[in-house]
């Protein structure tokens, strides 16, 4: 880039996006021992909206539950999400816009937790290797801009498998209509395959939506995504003797071969428990309930099964 771009406009496009980049990492390198659900949904909700209230008890049960809380720090639905979470459990990605994005005061104030990119592409990039869930709440373009490019780089294998959850005040039936849109226009049309309406799943309340974050790393930790497999870290042991129903029900999954059982080395260098498979790349839905089916599996007791929000044991590396 340094011979071939002599413009100073490529320039400053080039300098911004090393800046974005540079000063998100610095913010985040600290805090990756701790699971963080992000919340999307509009700015121009308003405090007394259903919606900013529900906003509000999301963050308040993540951070009982040991999660911290990602917005995109203005106001509305994220401004309601960071007052639910706190100072201490926000962290704000803030985008310069022309009218409505300005930080909310309740992330403005967070030492070290507010950040402020250039450009919506970086923003997005880090809202997606940061984020360990994804809560959508009703929102206009940009909220459904963000939850369709969620569902795009999850469907297509960029980015390791992540709940995602759409959640509405009760009677609100904004997800509802969406979601028959989609089961009847998108998968019976052959548009998208039939199980990929199971990349996401449909909360009435905070607590059915934090309950399913948890259950999603109860016994599922992380996904290292290969060339030709797909290693699905464990925080608990599947014996052997469950390999041969797990081939056998989940079949369809696999391009070839068969899951088998070894160990793996998660992003903290900590050994886990694992599941090797070659899956057939196009079925990412059908992965999410075979990692749901892991999920519900009747295993010993292990302490790891009880903290979701941790990516690393109690007294791992920093």
């Amino acid at each position: 880039m340094a011979r071939g771009e002599k413009e100073d406009e490529e320039w400053r496009l080039i300098t911004g996006c090393l800046a974005d980049i540079s000063e998100a990492l610095e913010v985040f390198r600290p805090r990756r021992s701790t699971r963080k659900i992000s919340v999307f949904g509009s700015a121009r909700t308003r405090r007394q909206d259903p919606c900013y209230l529900l906003a509000e008890e999301v963050a308040r049960l993540a951070v009982e539950q040991g999660f911290e809380v990602m917005t995109g720090a203005g106001g509305g639905v994220m401004e309601g999400a960071n007052s639910g979470a706190g100072c201490d459990h926000s962290i704000g990605l803030n985008v310069d816009l022309p009218f409505e994005q300005h930080p909310n005061p309740f992330v403005s104030a967070c030492d070290n937790r507010l950040l402020y990119f250039r450009y919506f592409f970086t923003r997005k990039l880090f809202f997606l290797m940061e984020s360990d869930a994804l809560v959508v709440m009703p929102g206009g373009f940009g909220t459904l801009d963000e939850l369709f490019e969620c569902l795009t780089l999850i469907q297509t294998g960029r980015t390791p498998p992540i709940p995602l959850v759409l959640v509405a005040p009760p009677g609100d039936d904004f997800w509802s209509v969406w979601q028959r849109n989609v089961h009847s226009e998108l998968a019976a049309r052959g548009l998208i395959s039939p199980e990929d309406v199971d990349l996401v799943v449909e909360a009435s309340c905070a607590e059915e939506a934090v309950a399913h974050i948890c259950r999603f790393y109860r016994v599922f930790h992380s996904a290292l995504l290969g060339e030709d497999r797909i290693e699905l870290l464990l925080n608990a042991e599947v014996p052997r003797s469950l390999l041969p129903e797990l081939n056998r029900s989940f079949a369809d999954l696999l391009e070839e071969g068969a899951i088998q059982s070894g160990e793996g080395v998660d992003d903290n260098g900590l050994l886990r428990p694992c599941l090797r498979l070659r899956f057939d790349k196009r079925r990412v839905g059908r992965l999410y309930q075979f990692i749901d089916h892991l999920n519900g599996l009747d295993l010993a007791a292990d302490p790891a099964l009880e903290h979701p929000a941790e990516r690393m044991p109690t007294g791992g590396p920093p």
